[in-house]
This record gives C-alpha cells, structure tokens and sequence, in this order.
C-alpha cells in the first residue's frame, strides 16, 4: 500500500472553495473519471490537486477500488500511484496475434539449402559453391529464424566455423533429420526445383555412411555454444 499521507498536508495544495466536501460516492467518481481519463497511474497528491478541498482521495480510492473488484477492469496500484487497468485475468482478450510472412530472398534459399545438403560447412566453402560470397546480412537472417546455428571449427588453417541446420529448421519442413532431406530428384518431382541448382549443391551432400562421418569428425573441433554469430565472418 501507498504510505499514509497527512490530511492537511495533501489538502495544501488543493483548490480554496467555499463548499463543504462532497458526498465519498460523488468523490469515488471524481477519482474514476481522473483514473480513466489519464494516461499514466496518478498519484494521491495530483488527484487531491485536482479535487476540492477536504475531499480524501485515499478513502475514495479504496471505496473504488473494492467496487471494481470482480468487474472487467479493477483499480490498481502501480508504485506509488494509481490506474484502472484490464482484469489480468482478461488481459489475452486485448492481444492481437498476426503472422508475418517473410519471404527469404534468393541469396538465402541458396545458401540454406547449401548448408542443409553439406552441413558442417564454411562460409568459405558455401561461397565456393555458390560461386558469389556471402553477405551478412544473408547469415543474420538465417540465425535471427534459428533455422542455422554456429556448428564445430573445422581443422583447417583459420580453423574458421561451421554452419549447420537447427532442430527448428527441420521441425519446419517436418523432417526427422538433414539425412530426410529430399533429392534432386524428389525436388524436381514436385516442381519445387524450376530452376539449376548451384553447382555442386547435391554433390558430396549428407552422407548414410556412418564410418564417413566419423573419419571427417576428425577435421573439427567443437565451437562455444556461447560464440556470437558476427565471429563467423
């Protein structure tokens, strides 16, 4: 609760009138009228400003505020002031929920679909393959979606990072791991592969060969889960 205040100093500043204060039921309505219009929580002291002299703004508050109890909006106390806000339990009913869709740009698809099909991968190597180099701005967005993350350092001079897909991105395109990703093609099957690929996009992709795999683990090492994405440049 609010720290009590004296009467005669919260009056100080309140108008001079020469009426007697009116009744608490017409001061409770001086205070919701105050508490609504406002934009932020008022204090005490400012309704008391506001009102005429002798009224309590404390006691109108309280009488308010156990009116409200139960109702769509309750009167509440925000620090050291006071506001009519939504009932929290209401409070999903003022939510607006809207889906953005994003549309990746062609420098994205390729370079998502080049780390699906040879994760772990450089960006050197991503680069190498797409025969352009990688901007920024392509890798942020593809973090910023979680559809990519910072995979191990290869043991190459530099030992620069690698990029591999997330759980995310496989949940999207609902597949169980980068081994169920479709072929060249499965892709052109379906009409989602119009246009050439890059080249070498399938080529040397993810591999069923288990030994495979543990004969190029040998070429990375592990990165900090806690390495910003900028360090990959």
């Amino acid at each position: 609760m609010e720290p009590e205040l004296d009467p005669q100093e919260m009056t100080a500043d309140a108008p001079d009138t020469l009426f007697d204060a009116p009744p608490m039921a017409e001061q409770e309505r001086m205070v919701e009228a105050v508490l609504f219009a406002s934009k932020e929580p008022v204090t005490v002291r400012e309704l008391m400003t506001r009102m005429p002299k002798g009224c309590d703004a404390l006691q109108a508050i309280e009488h308010l505020r156990s009116r409200y109890e139960g109702r769509g909006v309750n009167v509440v106390q925000v620090g050291p002031a006071w506001a009519i806000r939504t009932a929290s339990d209401l409070a999903y009913m003022m939510q607006k929920e809207t889906v953005e869709t994003r549309k990746l740009s062609r420098a994205a698809i390729e370079t998502l679909a080049i780390i699906a099909y040879h994760q772990p991968i450089t960006r050197a190597e991503i680069e190498e393959i797409r025969g352009v180099s990688v901007s920024r701005g392509t890798v942020d967005q593809l973090l910023e979606l979680d559809w990519i993350r910072l995979g191990r350092r290869k043991m190459t001079p530099g030992r620069p990072v690698t990029f591999v897909v997330t759980p995310t991105f496989l949940d999207h395109f609902g597949l169980e791991s980068a081994r169920d990703l479709p072929g060249i093609k499965e892709l052109r099957g379906a009409g989602l592969l119009e246009n050439r690929p890059p080249p070498g996009l399938f080529e040397g992709g993810n591999s069923d060969d288990e030994h495979e795999d543990n004969e190029q683990s040998e070429l990375f090492e592990d990165v900090d889960p806690a390495q910003s994405a900028h360090k990959a440049d």
